[in-house]
């Protein structure tokens, strides 16, 4: 037993039996070899450009050394034909035997080509060249090496994918991008150059203009072209990315939750949102009955319209140089407009969104889409005002109403933005952003275990999908609002942007894509808290911090105009832990001493049971509001009585008095063939009062024999 244990156990890897396993099981992998190879000849360029292809690189090799340029070109061939094999061998077992014997030949070509060097320059060349070019020759070596281990046959189970593509289109791919680098590094000083270029024709004017720049606001022409240009731009845009947030959405919601997610339509599902589109296009509009139709089709245009029109304030960028057809250059802006009063504008369009949603609850003749209009609109209004005093912060702290001017107040390093002066105010504006939009755990006017689908359950076709796209839109509307107040706008806080205007667009588009992750990362991970608790949370949490945050900015902002910036940051950081401290003691969790031993079995949300007294209170004020509409049936024909003798005998005796004073002749046998009708009408109830009897069953009527 003794001798069986010894001989089944391995040896250790520190002994020379284990240490030599281990190189032999390195060196039966080819990619390690391949991998070699490339790196060395890659860095042979950056380091040591005389050691490079004397015909690819800009500088030529030193003299006394012939690289055997006429050869040198097989060299980095076989070299990425060895790394896209091994990479292949790597990825799919199947070609494992056919890949090693073509590693080998490469490993030889290579080998070959150095023979040919040595011969040619002599064996003391060695120790001229580089050390790149050394290990090119020992990866060569271990190329060859790897194709004397045997390697079984594996069985085929289908061609595997990456990343849902086939293996060869991934290895071609991986082929020309490996040849483009080399070329790249064998001329990135002429690269450099080309590039250097580029920049300073797009971001030094004066190096390309020699002309005199025209501003914009300058030119009738660029006036009145600038907004429609820009605005068709921006929906066009916005539009699209409506679309891809639906995507973004399902596909980290289906990481989060370990699915797959959309991968049928088009390559890794991208085109998802355009077949989305094309179905809704076909579905059936559908027109409840009952439904006010007009009200019914202008409610999802007063959702979605505001969450455009409030972007035409948003600057998303510096103003940028232009040519235009006429040879002229103009300096046109990143906005469609620039009021004073921008904040005022962003309060007064978020808000006209709640119309749209109460609308469509109160047109569509239904009550679950009248309680979830009522829920929006109820929640819309509670978080507007912290949503309200929140953005007034900005507004303290810059001294202005101007966006772009909050925007430019945040430029330089990231310090400058103005999240980190009131931490505060930009976590409430975040969290009323998400209640405004009915985003998770915000959407209860829409929640499908209550409402079924809340204001939009009658709604289907496209009216359906003005309400998705409003709701998409509305993300990218509040993600940009966000920004632009507190997140530094189309500043990337290292001040890149100040010195390349470009850079702006990439700028802020990467927010805004970071934001919407959010959005979803939230929804993810959140439930959907109750109803009477989400309102408590905005009126008595919500409510009071965002006072407490526009406390803060303008005791700050005073303090620090009478004693400086040290004063305000110094108010600035004891406010904050004033606030951190209060909300730990205010908003922690409770001891356990301190939770109320009520179980949940005995919560009158839960049972339905409360105050006896309140109970009795409201069963007695039901039943006494339930007397006049049971007797309703009866006293209605009397109530009718006395309406008509209260107002008609009047109203004749008017007419006939005004007939005589026009001098009219006054027909006194019409009045009161008129009179007694009116009478009949009125009486005919009360003798009446019984309820019809249904006509019996199988009974033939008169005159039909048998």
């Amino acid at each position: 037993m003794a001798q069986t244990a010894t001989a089944n156990s391995e040896p250790s890897l520190l002994s020379p039996m284990g240490l030599f396993r281990f190189v032999r099981g390195l060196t039966a992998i080819p990619i390690l070899h391949a991998g070699l190879m490339f790196t060395a000849f890659s860095f042979m360029f950056w380091t040591s450009p005389y050691a490079g292809i004397s015909y690819l690189h800009d500088i030529r090799a030193p003299r006394g050394i012939d690289m055997l340029s006429g050869l040198m070109w097989i060299v980095p061939i076989a070299i990425l034909a060895a790394l896209s094999l091994s990479l292949w061998m790597l990825l799919d077992e199947r070609v494992a035997i056919r890949n090693s014997r073509l590693i080998v030949f490469a490993g030889l070509i290579v080998l070959a080509y150095y023979v040919l060097f040595l011969l040619t320059n002599g064996f003391d060349v060695a120790s001229r060249m580089s050390w790149g070019f050394i290990l090119v020759g020992v990866g060569a070596v271990g190329c060859v090496i790897q194709g004397f281990f045997p390697r079984k046959p594996v069985e085929d189970n289908g061609s595997p994918k990456v990343l849902g593509i086939p293996v060869l289109p991934v290895i071609i791919g991986f082929t020309i991008a490996n040849f483009g680098a080399l070329i790249f590094l064998a001329h990135w000083e002429t690269f450099a150059g080309v590039l250097g270029s580029i920049l300073s024709f797009i971001f030094e004017p004066s190096s390309r203009v020699n002309a005199t720049i025209i501003e914009c606001r300058n030119s009738d022409g660029c006036s009145f072209l600038h907004p429609i240009i820009y605005s068709l731009i921006l929906i066009f845009v916005v539009v699209t990315g409506f679309a891809y947030a639906t995507l973004l959405e399902r596909k980290l919601v289906s990481w989060f939750q370990n699915r797959i997610g959309p991968n049928r339509v088009g390559p890794f599902g991208l085109l998802q949102p355009a077949a989305d589109g094309i179905k809704l296009i076909f579905k059936e509009n559908i027109l409840p009955s009952g439904a006010d139709k007009w009200v019914y089709r202008l409610a999802p245009i007063l959702k979605a319209a505001p969450t455009l029109i409030v972007l035409a304030v948003i600057p998303l960028g510096p103003p940028i140089i232009v040519p235009w057809f006429d040879g002229n250059w103009y300096r046109v802006p990143l906005g469609l407009a620039d009021p004073g009063v921008g904040i005022l504008w962003l309060l007064a369009i978020t808000s006209i969104g709640t119309y749209g949603v109460v609308l469509a609850g109160w047109a569509s003749n239904n009550k679950y889409s009248l309680m979830g209009g009522m829920r929006a609109s109820a929640q819309m209004v509670s978080y507007e005002l912290s949503m309200g005093l929140t953005i007034a912060v900005p507004v303290l702290i810059v001294g202005t109403m101007t966006i772009s001017t909050i925007v430019d107040a945040q430029n330089g390093l990231f310090f400058n933005w103005l999240v980190f002066q009131n931490p505060l105010a930009a976590g409430i504006l975040i969290v009323a952003l998400f209640a405004e939009t009915n985003r998770a755990p915000f959407d209860l006017p829409e929640a499908e275990q209550e409402l079924t689908a809340g204001y939009m359950t009658e709604y289907s076709g496209m009216k359906f999908a003005l309400f998705m796209m409003a709701e998409y839109l509305g993300m990218i509307a509040v993600s940009l609002i966000t920004i632009s107040l507190f997140f530094g706008g189309y500043h990337d806080g290292f001040g890149l942007v100040d010195n390349f205007p470009i850079l702006a667009i990439p700028v802020i588009l990467g927010k805004v894509i970071l934001c919407l992750a959010g959005f979803v990362w939230v929804r993810a991970t959140l439930p959907r808290i109750r109803y009477d608790r989400l309102m408590n949370f905005g009126w008595k949490v919500m409510l009071p911090l965002a006072l407490m945050s526009v406390v803060w900015s303008a005791v700050a902002v005073v303090v620090g105009e009478e004693l400086g910036p040290t004063a305000y940051i110094v108010i600035s950081g004891f406010m904050f832990v004033a606030v951190l401290a209060g909300s730990l003691f205010f908003l922690g969790r409770p001891s356990r001493d301190a939770v109320d031993t009520q179980t949940v079995e005995d919560d009158p949300i839960i049972t339905g049971s409360g105050n006896p007294i309140i109970n009795i209170a409201m069963t007695t004020v039901g039943a006494l509001l339930a007397i006049p509409f049971a007797l309703y049936p009866l006293i209605k024909p009397l109530v009718d009585l006395g309406l008509w003798f209260a107002l008609v005998p009047p109203f004749a005796l008017l007419s006939v008095i005004f007939s005589v004073l026009r001098g009219k002749r006054v027909n006194l046998f019409n009045s009161r063939v008129r009179f007694n009708r009116g009478l009949v009408k009125v009486l005919k109830p009360l003798t009446n009062l019984a309820p019809e009897e249904p006509p019996a069953e199988n009974v033939l009527p008169s005159g039909s024999g048998d």
